[in-house]
């Protein structure tokens, strides 16, 4: 990542003074292992909420006779009923003492430091056009930025202006600024009005650095959705500075998060550019028209291996580009004896050229039954009956056994949709990505069914290899063609039909040669295989030693 150290050497410089400790190999490896970037902000507000970020001044008032004073105050508008009573903090513990507090430090808890007021449980009979919006965490966490609107009269204390510090507890555990118009808070999230004890904007650092401890901790609870009770959140033990200090402390928080986008940045990129370079240097290799043409481009390849090989989607480029010699021809020695057996359809449906002696076919001229849809019941209420493949067994491009349901039907009916190994199996529905994906079904037979959006297909193996088929329905080409050919949009779920796969040209060289790139193939991606291993397994290493870095620093 020389590339790196050179284009950033400014802002690594200045990130590097936040942690000392972290020698310059170390803040490289860290700031580019997987989730790096997210380590390094987390080690800055971690270091930041114990004082390690600023020095302390010595003239500053102490934060424990603000918190007096503060205490004193909201004890008096709660007496008066100004705002919602909360139950007083309880003492410390000795337990809960997570670090030494730096001078004039003061522990006190969440509950000190702000009014937390949970937003309303709208039905969508509140919903309309007009009105305010009423915000939900996925407006927030920029899952959707779309929303629903009420004109309903709300107390003022759920309404939510610029400025607004809200903490989402439920489903994304985060807190927020507001930015947008003004708006109603939905349920599951605080609205969050300090107290005098705090500075806002520190304040804010300092829920995003609690949410991530009590996310951490026992207190987060959900399968499905995590969440943090009310009690426990306002319970968990805080240190706050002085009042100036946290001055000081938002200034330098918000100066190393601003190198810390720049960074981010600055890493996007270089994903960027490295993807574009596999994809030009790779692409100029398919398209290569002579041998001579191919072998200056393999030179260029082999020249940039190093860079271009250093994580695992490089790996899935490279399998790829393996497909897109296969059914080209460009992947093993042809054979002038080698002809055909079958007679060609239309030339008019080729993609791309082939060699003199293959020919371009539909897919229905080589198939000896298919594509027929699957069936899908409804699952059955206990765990026997007939196992019916979920989507997820064929997803990848390869089958993988164990993902199945069960579904409630006779033998008799099953046995029109029980699988034989080696049935050629492709989503018909799915999203984009993966509309049109095949597997072969290595299964034992009549093990499974399959479901109704998924298509089988047998072979003529005479004319065609089921494993030669399946290595073209992989390539790029094919999962362009099923792409393009899909109706509906990601949100209703795109689909292919019957005809278009039969209709899908296929590249068709004699049936010995597709013997020859099958094995050839088998053996490169099993090469691949061991390349993305290595590459994953590298960048848990690397993310382990920028753990272990940052748990060093935090000592």
């Amino acid at each position: 990542m020389n590339a790196f150290r050179v284009a950033e050497r400014g802002a690594t410089y200045e990130l590097q003074t936040v942690t000392p400790s972290i020698k310059g190999e170390t803040f490289d490896l860290m700031a580019t292992a997987p989730e790096g970037v997210a380590k390094l902000r987390g080690l800055i507000l971690a270091l930041a909420l114990r004082g390690r970020l600023v020095d302390q001044d010595p003239i500053d008032e102490p934060a424990d006779q603000l918190l007096a004073s503060s205490r004193r105050k909201w004890h008096q508008l709660m007496d008066a009923g100004t705002i919602k009573r909360e139950r007083p903090a309880a003492p410390i513990t000795a337990e809960e003492k997570r670090f030494l507090l730096p001078s004039g430090w003061v522990w006190c808890r969440i509950v000190d430091t702000a009014q937390y007021i949970n937003g309303l449980a709208f039905k969508p009979s509140d919903w309309g056009t007009a009105g305010r919006p009423i915000i939900r965490i996925q407006n927030l966490s920029g899952r959707n930025a779309d929303y629903h609107r009420t004109a309903t009269d709300v107390d003022p204390s759920v309404v939510v202006r610029q400025g607004d510090i809200l903490v989402s507890w439920s489903a994304t555990l985060d807190a927020f600024i507001w930015t947008g118009e003004e708006g109603v808070l939905n349920q599951h999230i605080f609205r969050v009005t300090p107290s005098p004890l705090l500075d806002r904007q520190f304040l804010f650092w300092l829920l995003k650095g609690s949410i991530q401890e009590l996310a951490a901790s026992d207190h987060a609870h959900g399968l499905v959705m995590s969440h943090v009770n009310r009690g426990p959140f306002l319970a968990h033990a805080v240190a706050i500075p002085p009042l100036a200090e946290q001055r000081r402390i938002v200034a330098r928080v918000e100066d190393l998060m601003g190198l810390c986008d720049e960074l981010e940045a600055h890493c996007r990129l270089q994903d960027e550019q490295h993807a574009r370079l596999i994809f030009t240097l790779f692409d100029a290799l398919v398209a290569s028209t002579s041998p001579e043409e191919r072998a200056a481009n393999w030179q260029r390849v082999a020249s940039h291996f190093d860079l271009l090989l250093d994580r695992p989607e490089a790996a899935d480029a490279l399998e790829q580009t393996i497909l897109q010699l296969a059914v080209r021809g460009l992947l093993v020695e042809r054979r002038l004896t080698e002809n055909h057996d079958c007679e060609p359809t239309y030339q008019s449906i080729a993609m791309f050229p082939v060699p003199r002696a293959w020919k371009w076919v539909e897919m229905a001229s080589v198939l000896e039954s298919g594509p027929s849809n699957g069936f899908s019941p409804k699952p059955s209420e206990t765990q026997v009956g007939i196992r019916c493949l979920t989507l997820t067994a064929t997803t990848k491009g390869y089958f993988r056994d164990g993902f199945y349901k069960f579904i409630d039907i006779g033998h008799e009916l099953a046995a029109k949709y029980f699988l034989k190994r080696g049935d050629l199996l492709i989503q018909r529905a799915n999203s984009l990505e993966y509309v049109g994906i095949a597997a072969i079904y290595d299964g034992d037979d009549d093990e499974y069914t399959f479901p109704d959006l998924i298509m089988r297909m047998r072979v003529l193996p005479d004319v065609i290899s089921n494993r030669y088929l399946h290595i073209w329905l992989l390539a790029r080409d094919a999962r362009w063609y099923f792409q393009a050919k899909a109706t509906g949009t990601q949100g209703n779920m795109p689909k292919i039909n019957q005809a278009v796969v039969r209709g899908i040209p296929v590249p068709l060289p004699p049936i010995t040669e597709q013997h020859r790139i099958v094995a050839r193939v088998e053996e490169l991606r099993g090469i691949c295989a061991d390349l993305r291993h290595h590459l994953q397994q590298a960048q848990a290493t690397r993310s382990k030693l920028a753990n272990t870095s940052v748990a060093q620093a935090m000592a």
